[in-house]
C-alpha cells in the first residue's frame, strides 16, 4: 500500500514511510492511494467474529506485508486489549464507550496501535525517533502512556496552559522516562502550529520526527474499529445507522466514513461540535473559513482548523453535493451541553461527560430527519476526567477508578514554553 500527500499526489510513500515521518515534505497528510470494498461475506458474518479479528481484517489492506501477519495481530491484540461497550441510554439511542482502556480515552486505541508499530519499524535500528504531539485534551494522556518506555522514541507534548482538566495534565506530565511535557501559552491551534513548523524546519530534518496526533496515519487508521465493533452490536436490529461524532480535530469522524468506504454500511454521520464551528459554517455556506480556537467546557474540540478534514473532503472528491448526502455537522453551546447531561441523567440514569453529551445532542437532532432509523453517539471519555464540571452539573459524587488514582498521587512536571523557538531548542537536546 502506498499513501500520497494530499498536497501532491506524485509524492507517495510506504505505510512505513509514513508513519515515521507524520508529515509529507509539502505540509501535506498522508492518504492511501487505494480504498477498496472489504467482501459482503465479512459484514454477513461480523456478528459471529471477535474484535482482534474485525480489526485485522480491516486494518490488513493498509499495511499489506510491510507487518507480517503475527506481529500485527500482536500489535491489534495489545491495541484493543479492553471492552467497547454499547449502552442504550434511550429507544434507539446508545452510546459507544470508548473510554476503557488505560487512560481512559478513546484515543487509546491509536496511540497503543502507532507506538507499537514504530517500535517494530524501530527493533533492528539504533536511530531515536522523536514523536511530537499537540493536545486539546485526551491525546496528550494516551500518547504518554502508549509509548512510555518505547525503546527508541523520545515523546515531546505541547498542551494550552490552563485549557486541559486536571486529571488530563496529570496523566500526560507525571510519567516521566522518555515523555517530556511542554506547557504553552496559548491555545491548542498555537501548539498544532508549533508541531506542524517543526516538521517543515530545515534544521530539524535529521532529528527523524515525527507526529502521533490524528494527522499521523498509525494514529487515525485504527479509529475505524470503533465503528465496526458498533455495527456488530446493532445489525440484529436492522435499521438505518446514524453515528454522532462530538468533533475537533475529525479524526475519529474521518476514520468513520473511511470505514463506510470499505463498505461499512453506515447511512448517516454527524460531526457534532461545540462553540468550533468551522465545519457546520462550511456546510452551511460552503466557505472553509477556520477561527481561532474558543475554549469550552468540551476541551478536547476546541479546534478552529480541524486538520481530518481535508481527508473527508479527499474521500468526496471535494464535491460538497455528494458530501452532504453522507455528512451533516451542528453546533451547541455550553449551555445545550450541560442542561443536556442533566436531561440525561434525570431521564434515563446515564451519566454523560461533556464531549459526549455535545455527540448526543448531534444525534438527536439528525434522527428527526431519519425515524426510521438508530443511533449511536460516541463517548469519547470517562466522565471523571471532567470531574468537577460533571459533578457540579449533576450534583453527584463520582467514584474514582483505578487507572486515574494511579496519576492523581504523582507530581506533575511541565517546562513552560512561549514560542517556536523554545520548542525548537528542547527538540535539539534530544
Amino acid at each position: 500500500m502506498k499513501y500520497y500527500s494530499l498536497n501532491n499526489k506524485n509524492h507517495t510513500v510506504s505505510f512505513q514511510e509514513a508513519v515515521i515521518n507524520g508529515l509529507s515534505p509539502d505540509k501535506g497528510l498522508y492518504f492511501p492511494s487505494k480504498i477498496s470494498e472489504l467482501p459482503k461475506t465479512f459484514f454477513e458474518n461480523i456478528e459471529n467474529t471477535s474484535n482482534e479479528e474485525i480489526a485485522f481484517e480491516v486494518i490488513k489492506p493498509f499495511i499489506k506485508n510491510e507487518i507480517p501477519e503475527k506481529e500485527l495481530k500482536q500489535i491489534i491484540k495489545e491495541t484493543i486489549s479492553f471492552d467497547f461497550p454499547l449502552n442504550k441510554v434511550e429507544n434507539n439511542i446508545y452510546s459507544l464507550e470508548l473510554f476503557h482502556g488505560p487512560t481512559m480515552a478513546f484515543k487509546d486505541v491509536g496511540a497503543r496501535f502507532m507506538s507499537r508499530c514504530l517500535a517494530y519499524f524501530n527493533k533492528n535500528k539504533d536511530q531515536k525517533n522523536i514523536v511530537l504531539v499537540a493536545t486539546s485534551g485526551d491525546t496528550g494522556g494516551a500518547v504518554a502512556n502508549g509509548f512510555l518506555g518505547v525503546k527508541g522514541v523520545e515523546v515531546i507534548i505541547l498542551y494550552p496552559s490552563k485549557k486541559v482538566s486536571d486529571i488530563q495534565e496529570r496523566q500526560l506530565t507525571t510519567l516521566g522516562q522518555n515523555i517530556t511535557a511542554l506547557e504553552v501559552e496559548g491555545n491548542f491551534d498555537d501548539c498544532q502550529d508549533m508541531v506542524k513548523k517543526a516538521f517543515l524546519d530545515e534544521e530539524l530534518r535529521h532529528q527523524n520526527l515525527t507526529s502521533a496526533n490524528s494527522i499521523n496515519i498509525a494514529r487515525w487508521l485504527p479509529q475505524m474499529f470503533y465503528f465496526f465493533f458498533a455495527y456488530k452490536a446493532l445489525k440484529k436490529f436492522n435499521k438505518s445507522l446514524i453515528t454522532s461524532c462530538p468533533s475537533g480535530n475529525f479524526g475519529n469522524i474521518c476514520a468513520g466514513i473511511l470505514a463506510k468506504k470499505l463498505g461499512l454500511p453506515i447511512h448517516h454521520f454527524v460531526a457534532t461540535t461545540n462553540a468550533n464551528d468551522t465545519i457546520p459554517r462550511f456546510l452551511t455556506n460552503g466557505v472553509y473559513e477556520p477561527k481561532p480556537s474558543i475554549a469550552t467546557i468540551s476541551n478536547a474540540m476546541d479546534v478552529g482548523n480541524p486538520s481530518n478534514f481535508v481527508r473527508i473532503q479527499e474521500m468526496y472528491n471535494n464535491d460538497l453535493s455528494e458530501f452532504k448526502k453522507d455528512f451533516s455537522s451542528y453546533t451547541f453551546t455550553d449551555e445545550d451541553t450541560l442542561e443536556v447531561m442533566k436531561n440525561i441523567y434525570n431521564q434515563y440514569n446515564y451519566i454523560a461527560e461533556p464531549h459526549g453529551a455535545v455527540g448526543y445532542l448531534g444525534l438527536k437532532k439528525e434522527l428527526k430527519n431519519h425515524p426510521e432509523a438508530i443511533g449511536f453517539f460516541l463517548e469519547t471519555a470517562h466522565p471523571v476526567k471532567f470531574i468537577d464540571i460533571v459533578e457540579s452539573t449533576l450534583n453527584i459524587n463520582l467514584q474514582i477508578p483505578e487507572q486515574i488514582k494511579n496519576v492523581l498521587s504523582k507530581e506533575k512536571k511541565s517546562i513552560k514554553i512561549k514560542n517556536y523557538d523554545h520548542l525548537k531548542t528542547i527538540i535539539l537536546t534530544k
